[in-house]
């Protein structure tokens, strides 16, 4: 098992230079970097030197109000921006598109038909919704370290920053109503950092298009340029009357915020400084060649095979019913975002020869390692990844098949809530689990995904209770017709009259059993073994990153990203996807109108939106294209260094105004994760003037505007 190794870096994630002495005004490659915008003054030279015109205060601010505080974190894993005075949000459709379709149904299909409300009573409240505004970071790794010393084990280690983190976090969320606060390791443990957050949970959908034009070319042009996608969809924050954080209420009032964007209406063009503030999703950006190896080689590969099956199924059953559409069309996006951009990353990694370059890099740095603390690091981590490996390599396949049966996750849960006495929680999670759920789809995707398994992990680690039943059963597919057969779970009636009592129900349902057997093989078998592996890896690759900031002390290491709030700058720029093409960095109406055709569903527009075009009803929004006639801005693309959840990320012009959502990256560049390279990384952005074509040209939703500040 050597060049075909199993490894999924899945350490933890970097932080700032300062307190490792590295020269933070030395430049990354290119518009390389995500950084932190607490020390964004370290930065902020080369950004002027590039068109910025602002100051760093007025980027990140503690003392007054800056453009952090018109930022938010929105859910879990997307970013949002305030456009107005009274709380209006904005972010991509794609991000809202769980709430748009929880409001929806067939009488009322909010996918299909988009929503807008006209007053504020018709915004409609999202059960389970936050957003985080960022109040502060900072460093705190004297206070998270503090009574550790060298000699400690890592186990020891890990408890003293645990204790330590818990009282932190203790004391700082007591400050103020609302507060939530996180401590994350940056540059794999050489620094911590203290992140502290005002949360809003009363959030409430204002407006969306149809997915004909937020979804406009659906999977097919997903990670692609050009991109005609009007990913956008309005939310409004809503606080108690003193502008603090609160449940639900009709007493609520729009949340009033510290500074809000002005949107610009003066365009983009080639060369002009940009800048993306959000939330970057995680990046491993200082692996070692044998991790992205085994991305490229293994890990991707798997993974793209294997959601093909599930999304070949949903997709069969969601092209003949229009109400399994409705149920799956979230869960279908879900799993086909990430497919994609997985075939792009292995694509893009081959094609910069990134293993080669990073086994080249090691050779230099043994090199100069020799006679150093850091001589052994390299080989000993080879060895760990090794041994890692396969277990890495059952994780993986274990997420990707036994763990994505709804009905077994579904009825491992709901039977757990039902034996502690929770009714009530059962109850909420059964009337949300069957308003989604379609059997066929997921009784066949049990048998593509399980048949699998069997296949490509090797029996080593093949859990006893999987053998047990397939040689019950004598193939996948029976066994499949016995489970979903078999189980009360499959019936809403049945599962209301489930209670504690019924134990032998509740453990022995065959679904029941399935989603424990496997939760427990993993436990049991996969976990331990890999949770040491990594632990031991982490020790290595905390010594490693600071090895590599002495090897390369000119160099500025950028934090690897994990969520926490970050700016990456670039510029306006085209890219040649191919010997002998250019691709532009704008896409305009021309290109929906050349892609529309009513007979594929992800190119079908609204009649209204050929009826505009047709009689060149554009308004205010009108520009100038290339062949000299009257067309409206839809997309654009820039340098900027962005991630997963960067997903609705203001993009701002060098006067700090907004001209752009990002939703995107070039299918060339999905790989910047791992690898950035400025010929072909290009951030996709949906222009802020075809969002406000909408709203007003095919919305109607004139007041929207009223609330927003423009600039020329």
């Amino acid at each position: 098992m050597t060049k075909k190794r199993l490894f999924r870096n899945t350490l933890g994630t970097l932080v700032t230079t300062l307190s490792l002495g590295i020269i933070a005004e030395t430049t990354a490659s290119a518009d390389e970097g995500m950084w932190l915008p607490s020390l964004i003054s370290e930065r902020i030279g080369d950004m002027q030197s590039k068109g910025f015109k602002l100051s760093a205060e007025d980027i990140y601010s503690v003392n007054q109000a800056s453009l952090k505080d018109a930022v938010v974190l929105f859910g879990r894993g997307c970013t949002g921006e305030i456009i107005s005075g009274e709380g209006l949000l904005l972010t991509n459709h794609h991000c809202g598109y769980g709430q748009i379709q929880q409001h929806s149904s067939v009488e009322h299909d909010y996918l299909r038909d988009g929503f807008w409300a006209m007053s504020r009573n018709e915004e409609l409240p999202n059960k389970g919704l936050t957003v985080s505004f960022l109040e502060r970071m900072e460093d705190v790794t004297s206070r998270i370290l503090d009574g550790y010393v060298p000699e400690f084990t890592e186990s020891q280690r890990d408890s003293v920053v645990k204790l330590n983190t818990e009282k932190l976090i203790k004391e700082v969320t007591a400050e103020g109503k609302g507060l939530r606060a996180t401590v994350e390791s940056l540059y794999y443990g050489n620094q911590y950092f203290l992140f502290l957050y005002r949360e809003y949970s009363d959030i409430r959908l204002v407006g969306a298009p149809p997915s004909s034009i937020g979804k406009f070319g659906g999977d097919t042009d997903n990670w692609m340029w050009p991109r005609h996608t009007g990913d956008f969809s309005i939310f409004r924050i809503y606080a108690d009357k003193n502008n603090n954080p609160a449940e639900y209420s009709e007493d609520n009032v729009p949340y009033r915020p510290k500074r809000f964007f002005k949107i610009s209406l003066g365009g983009v063009q080639e060369g002009d400084f940009t800048f993306v503030y959000g939330f970057p999703g995680r990046t491993q950006e200082y692996i070692m060649s044998e991790g992205v190896r085994y991305v490229s080689e293994v890990s991707d590969p798997a993974k793209i095979d294997l959601r093909t099956k599930r999304l070949d199924i949903q997709r069969q059953y969601m092209s003949q019913s229009q109400k399994v559409r409705i149920q799956y069309s979230s869960k279908n996006a879900g799993v086909a975002n990430a497919w994609k951009k997985w075939q792009g990353e292995m694509k893009g990694i081959n094609r910069l020869g990134t293993v080669a370059a990073k086994q080249e890099y090691e050779k230099r740095f043994a090199q100069w390692a020799k006679g150093s603390e850091y001589a052994t690091i390299l080989p000993r981590l080879d060895s760990l990844y090794e041994a890692l490996e396969p277990y890495t390599f059952a994780k993986e396949y274990y997420s990707e098949t036994a763990a994505t049966i709804e009905l077994c996750k579904f009825a491992a849960s709901a039977a757990k809530e039902i034996a502690g006495g929770d009714r009530k929680k059962a109850e909420s999670m059964s009337e949300e689990f069957f308003k989604d759920y379609y059997l066929p789809i997921d009784k066949e995707s049990f048998v593509a995904v399980m048949e699998a398994f069997v296949t490509d992990v090797p029996e080593a680690f093949h859990p006893e209770y999987m053998k047990e039943e397939i040689a019950k059963y004598g193939n996948i597919s029976k066994w499949a017709d016995a489970l979903f057969s078999e189980s009360v779970f499959t019936d809403a009636g049945k599962v209301a009259k489930l209670e504690a009592k019924d134990s032998v129900i509740l453990t022995g349902d065959p679904a029941v059993r399935f989603a424990n057997e496997f939760r427990k093989w993993y436990a049991g078998e996969v976990y331990p073994t890999e949770k040491r592996l990594n632990q031991e890896i982490t020790l290595l690759y905390r010594d490693y990153m600071r090895g590599q900031m002495e090897f390369e002390p000119e160099k500025a290491f950028f934090p690897d990203a994990n969520l926490t709030l970050r700016v990456a700058y670039g510029s306006i720029s085209g890219y040649e996807p191919a010997d002998g093409a250019y691709y532009e960095p704008q896409s305009t109406l021309e290109g929906i109108m050349e892609k529309d055709n009513p007979d594929i569903f992800d190119y079908n527009i609204p009649q209204r939106l050929r009826d505009i075009y047709a009689a060149k009803d554009y308004g205010r929004w009108a520009v100038t294209g290339t062949n000299g006639k009257q067309t409206v801005p839809v997309c654009f693309i820039a340098t900027n260094h962005t991630s997963g959840g960067n997903s609705g990320s203001p993009v701002i012009n060098a006067d700090g105004n907004l001209i752009g959502i990002n939703f995107d990256r070039v299918w060339e560049g999905t790989m910047s994760d791992i690898v950035f390279d400025p010929d072909y990384c290009r951030n996709i952005s949906l222009d802020i003037r075809y969002v406000l074509f909408n709203i007003d040209k095919l919305a109607n939703a004139d007041h929207l505007l009223e609330e927003m500040v423009f600039v020329e």
